[in-house]
């Protein structure tokens, strides 16, 4: 059984990651846990002066109710399998804490959220409250961009430069990913310019390829560029990358792929899921 956090803003996006969430874990037993978090604060900052902060709680708590009942009539229209359980919840405290509560008291395998990426060169490409559960909540993370839609993952990229040596956590939730698709795992190393690996990144790529071994399809690839963002596009374009997963530990080289501002010709973040996982 796997327990499921889909937090929700009604948005098109958060709906894309719900639609993302139930193909992705369609053949699973599954609890999905909706969650809905209100900007309380926020709105006793802008409430009117009469207005005590129990009828605003109130009212917030009473709209949110109705839109989380026609959120859960629209999910119950699918196809659905009759393995899999939805609860709704609501929370009024900071977004960060109402997540992580939640992750610990329902016992969290994967949380899915829905992204939109940005619009414009000075915008970050992943939202805030996204960017805030990838880097700040221990628990993986499977982000579903705007213009994602769900096909069944054949090739999976997990871009690394071999400084770290994984945990078995890890890489247990990764070939259980691979596994559960049939996929097939394409390890991408990217350096400025072609050299030698040093006997750290050696150890640690022989010991990731002893792990996978022969029940996992994989293979190491090399992309010499200066440019980190553009070699990931040109990997997911040439070998029609479904997803992308990462560990959230090495920040230099995890932040400038996921968070770097959109530039020319980069796509993948507006079009192809990420796993984010966390030691």
């Amino acid at each position: 059984m796997k327990n499921i956090l889909i937090p929700t803003d009604f948005s098109e996006n958060s709906w894309n990651a719900i639609l993302y969430a139930l193909s992705f874990f369609k053949k699973m037993r599954c609890n999905f846990y909706v969650l809905h978090v209100s900007p309380y604060n926020e709105m006793i900052g802008r409430a009117p002066f009469h207005e005590t902060k129990d009828t605003i709680l109130e009212n917030i708590t009473h709209t949110d109710h109705e839109h989380m009942q026609l959120l859960l009539k629209k999910i119950q229209k699918l196809p659905l399998n009759p393995k899999h359980r939805f609860f709704t919840l609501n929370e009024y405290v900071f977004f960060i804490d109402a997540i992580r509560k939640q992750v610990e008291d329902k016992e969290i395998d994967f949380i899915v959220m829905g992204t939109k990426g940005a619009s414009g060169l000075k915008e970050k490409t992943i939202g805030s409250n996204t960017g805030d559960v990838i880097t700040k909540v221990k628990c993986p993370v499977l982000v579903i961009p705007e213009k994602a839609k769900y096909t069944k993952p054949k090739e999976i990229a997990f871009p690394t430069d071999y400084n770290l040596l994984y945990k078995s956590r890890i890489l247990n939730t990764i070939t259980s990913v691979l596994s559960i698709n049939s996929a097939a795992l394409r390890i991408l190393h990217i350096a400025k310019k072609e050299q030698e690996l040093t006997d750290l990144q050696k150890k640690n790529k022989s010991f990731l390829d002893d792990y996978l071994e022969d029940d996992i399809e994989h293979s190491f690839h090399f992309l010499s560029n200066p440019n980190i963002e553009e070699a990931v596009q040109c990997f997911v374009e040439s070998r029609n990358i479904d997803m992308i997963t990462m560990i959230a530990k090495n920040l230099n080289f995890f932040q400038r792929i996921l968070f770097h501002p959109i530039v020319e010709k980069i796509s993948y973040h507006t079009d192809v899921p990420f796993l984010v996982l966390h030691e």
